[in-house]
């Protein structure tokens, strides 16, 4: 058994219409949204062997928010993999992990991190949390599978369960949908 966590990065800024994608930070919404869910992990007593992210800079502040948040920190495998990935990416660096770590969380970006759990987690009507992960996986939104696997490089379709899903506004409703009169 191995457990994954998926952690998207946090609302980032759209003001500067000249900056790259890559290189978006996060705005004050994303800065709260990262230290509440830095505060949740914590709170839930999380724990992960190996923290794999993507070097954008909104995921960067996104770790760095939450883990100030957690008061923890953690040293990060960076991988540009990551950003713009496919499903089927993440799953061969996944198969890639070196060692045997039991735990490892993923901080990334969409669509390819719900495409995983859609890939991973079978859709077979069982599991409300994959019904809501199609509804919609926001930014800051913190999942964890449970995949029945011994080793990384055995990864494939349909192999875990979706067992926790929060989303910033389950935690602050300042944080859910902004909605326009």
């Amino acid at each position: 058994m191995k457990t994954l966590a998926l952690f998207r990065h946090a609302k980032s800024d759209w003001s500067d219409a000249r900056a790259r994608d890559f290189d978006r930070p996060l705005n004050e919404r994303g800065i709260k949204g990262a230290q509440v869910m830095g505060r949740f992990i914590r709170d839930g007593g999380w724990r992960f062997d190996r923290l794999l992210a993507s070097p954008a800079v909104r995921v960067a502040e996104t770790i760095e928010q939450a883990s100030t948040a957690w008061g923890h920190g953690f040293p990060v495998e960076w991988d540009r993999r990551i950003y713009l990935a496919s499903s089927a990416t993440l799953m061969d660096l996944l198969r890639e992990v070196e060692g045997d770590p039991a735990s490892i969380l993923m901080v990334g970006h969409n669509p390819s991190l719900e495409d995983l759990i859609f890939d991973l987690v079978p859709d077979d009507g069982s599991s409300p949390l994959r019904d809501m992960v199609e509804q919609k996986f926001p930014t800051a939104t913190f999942a964890v599978l449970e995949l029945d696997i011994d080793r990384w490089p055995d990864i494939d379709e349909n192999c875990a369960r979706l067992v926790a899903l929060t989303r910033p506004r389950d935690l602050d409703p300042a944080l859910g949908p902004v909605l326009i009169d």
